[in-house]
């Protein structure tokens, strides 16, 4: 798993479990579930940059397309009207990514 040694395996599954149906994603609650809201400035800078497939120091909106499969393979892409809704509480810029600063502030709403 790409998140071994930041997140519980357990905690995972139950969050992406919560969010299997279609446009059932609410990144609070999935950031909160899988234990990311409490942990460290570091490790959300570490899962900050698992997300960020393509190495860009940002996650656009293709990547946050496929935001659950950096947690499980076999989980669903993000609905089209799911994934620009998560870019546009994440987007404080405007300018149509997420950086690592404004992937913090997410994390933690």
């Amino acid at each position: 798993m790409a998140f071994a040694g930041i997140l519980k395996d357990d905690d995972v599954a139950a969050a992406l479990k919560e969010c299997a149906a279609a446009d059932s994603f609410n990144y609070k609650s999935f950031f909160a579930k899988v234990g990311l809201s409490a942990k460290t400035p570091d490790d959300i800078k570490k899962a900050f940059y698992i997300i960020d497939q393509d190495k860009s120091g940002f996650i656009e909106e293709d990547e946050l397309k496929l935001f659950l499969q950096n947690f499980s393979a076999g989980a669903r892409a993000l609905s089209d009207a799911e994934t620009k809704a998560f870019l546009k509480a994440g987007d404080a810029d405007g300018d149509g990514m997420i950086g690592v600063d404004e992937f913090a502030v997410l994390v933690k709403a």
